[in-house]
């Protein structure tokens, strides 16, 4: 008997042992790192079935919005388990983000612009690499992107996919050319004007007070009721002409400041002669009490402009018929890249499911109104190469004028450079220096070469390399 007192809690113990692990067993295996069966687990949310709670932040004025509540919206139809927050930051955006991610309170997915924030974070490494993802997504990939609306830390480290890109074009009202006799801008590249032509062009569509126009002897440039063309003196603007140049802004080493070298002066100098030389643009002064450029156009303060694509929904808003062309040719038809982008957070705990969140934010079909207005641009080259696609954001829209397709959609496709926020390191900084020194051009107090030079070494101070060779 004494021995059969000792064995039955041993028995017991192993009885208890033994249910234990059944019961373990019976559980759902991905709380022990396999996969499960059930559909509630997953991309679809939790393993029990769940809501997961996604957060997104944006900037943006509420047309701009009304997309991303759209594409939130079917993207919580297709998935019933995930819950997207929309937080919509409308001012000082970069400060509260960065307030936000220091306190760690950080979204999962979040638009951001390149230069200020994106690559600062981006360095403290805080996104993830979308490449990782475009290189296994069987619905997505490099290839199926536009060209220069990827940002990149280095080769094959994508830190943000921009919603659509943006570019530059020539602007014009129509009625203005007829008036002066000339004939419109180019629509294709091939076709575009040289310099000098255009220059011409636009000596004839500037006219003084009294109807004068800029190659008269007679002309009064003190007195213009209508400037040739309008050229806006911001990096985004300038920057075309420096590519098309052959010029850049910095050296292809990524070790040398080149906005003093000769291609970039040349071209900075031709656009500041418009002005001081010419008299067809306005000053940084006159240009104050130019309007925007859909009523700068409509109303024959100029008559041509250099703008953004985006230009052309408040142009379509108009009553009056604009066009637009391609951009004068220096060297080479150039138009510059320019877009926001949606990186992704480490911190997330749902890598799989904001992936998925941030393709259904870059869908055409989620902005397709904004497509139509003339805001934006889709993310997709098949909707830009498959013709029924591209009618569907192009055709018969008064924002998409007869000259739309070859002045942009085939420009951007071919002749597209990838903005330089995206691969001059510390391009802020950099401009900081420079943007001082080019307000004396602009004004023809100094020479672009003259001011280039004198602020080439506090630059050149600033240059931390090159991210990647420009597209």
């Amino acid at each position: 008997m004494e021995g059969s007192k000792k064995r039955v809690p041993a028995l017991i113990w192993i009885l208890v042992l033994v249910a234990a692990l059944l019961s373990a067993c019976t559980k759902s295996d991905t709380q022990f790192g396999g996969t499960s069966n059930d559909s509630s687990s997953g991309k679809s949310g939790g393993e029990s079935g769940d809501k997961i709670t996604l957060r997104l932040t944006v900037w943006g004025a509420p047309e701009e919005v009304a997309p991303y509540k759209i594409a939130i919206e079917k993207f919580e139809t297709e998935h019933p388990n995930i819950k997207v927050e929309l937080q919509h930051i409308a001012a000082d955006y970069d400060t509260k983000l960065t307030t936000m991610v220091a306190g760690n309170d950080v979204p999962d997915v979040a638009m951001m612009e390149s230069a200020s924030i994106a690559y600062p974070l981006a360095e403290q490494g805080k996104f993830y690499n979308l490449q990782d993802f475009l290189a296994t997504d069987t619905e997505i990939n490099d290839e199926s992107l536009v060209p220069n609306i990827t940002y990149s830390l280095e080769p094959g480290n994508v830190i943000g996919i921009a919603p659509g890109p943006e570019m530059f074009a020539l602007f014009y009202n129509e009625e203005a050319f007829r008036e002066a006799g000339v004939e419109p801008p180019p629509a294709k590249a091939s076709e575009a004007w040289t310099w000098d032509e255009f220059v011409e062009v636009a000596k004839k569509l500037t006219l003084d007070s009294k109807g004068r126009t800029a190659d008269d002897p007679e002309f009064d440039p003190k007195n213009i009721k209508q400037y040739g063309i309008n050229m806006p003196t911001w990096w985004g603007s300038y920057s075309n002409f420096i590519y098309s140049n052959g010029g850049d802004f910095i050296s292809e080493d990524g070790k040398t400041f080149a906005l003093n070298r000769p291609e970039a002066v040349e071209a900075l100098q031709k656009l500041a002669d418009l002005v001081n030389v010419h008299h067809v643009a306005p000053s940084p002064v006159q240009a104050k009490n130019i309007p925007s450029t859909n009523v700068a156009l409509q109303t024959k303060k100029v008559a041509m402009a250099v703008d953004g694509q985006w230009a052309s929904a408040a142009l379509a808003k108009s009553n009056f018929d604009f066009n637009v062309g391609v951009l004068p040719v220096m060297k080479k038809p150039q138009t510059t890249v320019v877009c926001a982008m949606f990186s992704m957070f480490k911190s997330t705990e749902h890598p799989e499911e904001a992936w998925e969140l941030v393709k259904a934010l870059i869908a055409p079909e989620s902005s397709i109104d904004l497509l139509q207005a003339g805001t934006w641009m889709p993310a997709m080259r098949d909707w830009y190469t498959d013709p029924q696609l591209l009618d569907r954001w192009t055709a018969n829209q008064k924002s998409r004028p007869s000259g739309y397709r070859d002045a942009v959609v085939d420009v951007l496709l071919n002749d597209g450079h990838q903005t330089p926020t995206g691969y001059v390191k510390n391009f802020n900084k950099i401009m900081d220096i420079v943007n001082p020194a080019m307000d004396k051009v602009w004004l023809g107090e100094q020479s672009a070469q003259e001011a280039l030079d004198g602020i080439a070494a506090k630059a050149q101070a600033q240059v931390q390399g090159r991210r990647s060779a420009a597209e």
